[in-house]
C-alpha cells in the first residue's frame, strides 16, 4: 500500500520536526526560588513556562489520536 506508506512517513517527518534537538525546561525547585525571591513578574512567566511545556505533549497526543481515529473511520 504506497498510501500508508506515504502517510507513516509524513507523520513520522512531522513529529521529527517538532522535536527540538534539546529542551529546556524548569524544575519545581527553580520555581520554589523564583516565587520566594519576591519577584512575582519572573515568578509568573517561570509557571506560564511550566504550563506551556505541559500541554504540548498533550495536544500533540491528542492530534495523534485524531488522525488515527480518521484514519479508523475511512475503512
Amino acid at each position: 500500500m504506497p498510501t500508508k506508506r506515504f502517510y507513516t512517513k509524513y507523520i513520522l517527518a512531522f513529529f521529527l520536526v517538532l522535536m527540538p534537538y534539546y529542551a529546556d525546561s524548569q524544575c519545581a525547585m527553580c520555581r520554589a526560588s523564583l516565587e520566594s525571591n519576591g519577584n512575582n513578574i519572573k515568578a509568573q512567566a517561570v509557571n506560564d513556562g511550566i504550563v506551556y511545556l505541559m500541554v504540548i505533549p498533550y495536544l500533540l497526543a491528542a492530534g495523534l489520536a485524531y488522525i488515527i481515529y480518521k484514519m479508523y473511520q475511512k475503512k
